[in-house]
């Protein structure tokens, strides 16, 4: 096999720049992902919670679960390549569209699509998929604390609110972030998906390469380090954050 990797040189500014829209759409679905993930997870691990006294509250509270369990069932039961599918092609249109968008239209809209649709519809996709995994991450880390010390903070007048805030969550958020850094890599390698819409991300540079010279091994093999690079970074940092072996289990 001779691998020619010369051809790659005068496409680096393609890949620096796929690079760095890999790294942006994976920040930005991380972060919109753990907002996303915190709120559902803490509505469907509500359930074992004080019910409201007031029942238009506690009505609304079950609705929200119920609304959360079918969220998280769509999208951690669907591929991930269909949901960008959907999104960008129908949801986006509907959302932003010359003619008939319900939150941008005219020209304006036009503009946007052009320049900016696919790192939206990619960042949605993501997004959303994200959050509803990291919501069942945080739903398993909060009933990981034994019970008994939910109880303790009730019986010394804290509310459910103050009770997550306070004792529940600072000791379930390091037993979450092995799990939490897993969707981090797998957000990173899923990325490559949105290449699909046309977005240049490294998947697409890899391909414009490909196509130019009919070589697969370079382009590819290149992006595979990069992507590794990245997980690797992504392990090495997290491991900060992980519990200290002495509490592990606990």
């Amino acid at each position: 096999m001779d691998l020619r990797w010369e051809i790659l040189a005068g496409y680096g500014p393609l890949f620096v720049s796929g690079l760095l829209m890999t790294i942006q759409l994976t920040l930005v679905a991380i972060g919109a992902g753990l907002v996303l993930g915190v709120m559902f997870g803490l509505v469907s691990s509500s359930a074992d919670a004080p019910q409201p006294k007031s029942p238009p509250l506690a009505m609304l509270l079950r609705v929200a679960r119920g609304i959360t369990l079918a969220y998280v069932t769509f999208f951690r039961g669907t591929p991930l390549f269909v949901q960008i599918l959907l999104v960008h092609f129908a949801l986006m249109p509907a959302l932003v569209h010359p003619d008939h968008g319900l939150l941008i239209s005219g020209e304006t809209a036009r503009m946007f699509r052009q320049e900016h649709g696919a790192f939206l519809s990619g960042c949605v996709a993501l997004s959303l998929n994200a959050g509803a995994y990291i919501s069942e991450i945080f739903r398993a880390g909060i009933l990981s604390i034994h019970r008994g010390q939910t109880q303790a903070a009730y019986s010394v007048g804290l509310t459910h609110a103050q009770a997550m805030r306070y004792v529940i969550l600072p000791q379930a958020f390091r037993r979450m972030v092995p799990a939490l850094v897993n969707e981090g890599v797998t957000l990173i390698k899923d990325s490559s998906l949105v290449s699909a819409i046309g977005l240049a991300e490294l998947a697409l540079a890899a391909r414009t390469v490909a196509g130019a010279y009919s070589r697969y091994w370079e382009p590819y093999l290149a992006i595979s380090a990069m992507y590794l690079v990245l997980t690797l970074t992504l392990s090495l940092l997290a491991k900060r954050l992980e519990a200290p072996a002495h509490l592990r289990g606990r």
